[in-house]
């Protein structure tokens, strides 16, 4: 497979990504783009971010209402995230538990060469204090 073209409009989505902590969704990117002055229309965010996902530049998440969210992570491995459903600030963790029970479940039913994504929601400790 060819590495994704570079260009100008891809390296601009991934400097964006690199500066925005948490998962944003294409609206929220071409947003923050707009705002820094960037011509950027909606659709090659939209397009970018997918061939990002694709070759696993980004992490993708699908949010409570089904919209996808991207973020680019520190580890390039196979981990999974807790995310805020505040404030959006989301932690890279690994679960060496699940990845033995997913393991189990895919040869109990015999399956192969399987994957799975897990995110985990709930409230950070910031906005706890903040609500509380």
């Amino acid at each position: 497979m060819t590495a994704p073209r570079q260009t100008k409009q891809r390296a601009t989505v991934l400097e964006a990504l690199r500066v925005t902590p948490r998962f944003v969704s294409a609206q929220e990117l071409h947003g923050v783009l707009r705002a820094g002055g960037e011509g950027t229309g909606l659709t090659t965010v939209y397009r970018h971010l997918q061939a990002l996902a694709a070759d696993g530049t980004v992490d993708v998440l699908r949010a409570d209402d089904g919209e996808s969210l991207y973020r680019i992570c520190a580890d390039s491995g196979h981990h999974h995230h807790l995310v805020c459903r505040h404030c959006g600030t989301s932690v890279e963790v690994e679960g060496p538990a699940v990845e033995r029970w997913a393991v189990r479940m895919a040869e109990e039913h015999g399956f192969a060469d399987v994957e799975h994504t897990l995110e985990i929601f709930g409230t950070c400790a910031s906005c706890s204090r903040k609500r509380g």
